[in-house]
């Protein structure tokens, strides 16, 4: 082969069989990447729209990289091509583009039809990403800071702080206060609380609710949990 065929531009049809059978096996593996990211991601995003992108983003790869690989014009066309696109949209967490990295690299191997590795690879790396976040999810808590307002009752009768330690203790794994303010018309309290799962916050947030009518309650998320 010498530098002329390097640079040329076939003009011969692409084999549609095989590339109907890759765009199959593409869309089968970007739904599981899309269940997978549903089940396992952890990100405060809509996790069920940021999925639909992975199809998209997964086989359109594919088909680019099935065009330009029998031709180096055409992978340097594509070069510069990318080189003057710019994307407007931050990805907040690194995570989301972890996952867009692999349906980008099981795009690269369908197209270059390194379909058994590919196949192989894909659903080795998304069953030890499953595993991991499994152990992750049963080894480590959610340690959250909890901010309660409290309007005292005009009786003033009431033991707000023993009250707040016995139902919080119920509820958590460790808790730790940190701050109580007491004033003649509002009590505040901070707490360091270690939860075993998202669960509890809700059984906490119920029995606080019923026990201390007017009760205001914040949760600060320190592990990706959202406020409530």
């Amino acid at each position: 082969m010498n530098i002329e065929d390097l640079f040329s531009v076939s003009n011969d049809p692409l084999a549609t069989a095989p590339l109907l059978i890759n765009i199959g096996i593409g869309f089968l593996l970007s739904l599981i990447l899309r269940k997978h990211f549903k089940v396992f991601g952890s990100t405060l995003s809509n996790r069920e729209e940021f999925s639909q992108v992975f199809p998209f983003i997964l086989l359109t790869t594919l088909l680019i990289i099935t065009i330009v690989k029998s031709s180096l014009a055409l992978s340097l066309g594509l070069v510069g091509a990318l080189s003057i696109v710019r994307f407007r949209t931050p990805i907040k967490e690194p995570e989301e583009l972890a996952y867009l990295f692999i349906a980008i690299a099981i795009g690269l191997g369908l197209g270059a039809n390194q379909v058994l590795a590919t196949i192989t690879g894909s659903l080795s790396i998304l069953l030890l990403m499953a595993l991991i976040g499994k152990y992750k999810k049963k080894a480590a808590g959610k340690n959250i800071y909890l901010s309660l307002d409290i309007v005292p009752s005009l009786d003033g009768e009431n033991n707000y702080l023993d009250q707040l330690n016995k139902i919080i203790s119920a509820h958590t794994v460790l808790n730790d206060l940190r701050r109580y303010d007491l004033r003649s018309d509002l009590i505040e309290a901070t707490y360091f609380i270690d939860i075993s799962s998202t669960d509890s916050l809700a059984a906490l947030t119920q029995e606080l609710a019923k026990e201390i009518p007017g009760v205001s309650v914040t949760f600060l998320d320190q592990n990706q949990l959202p406020s409530l």
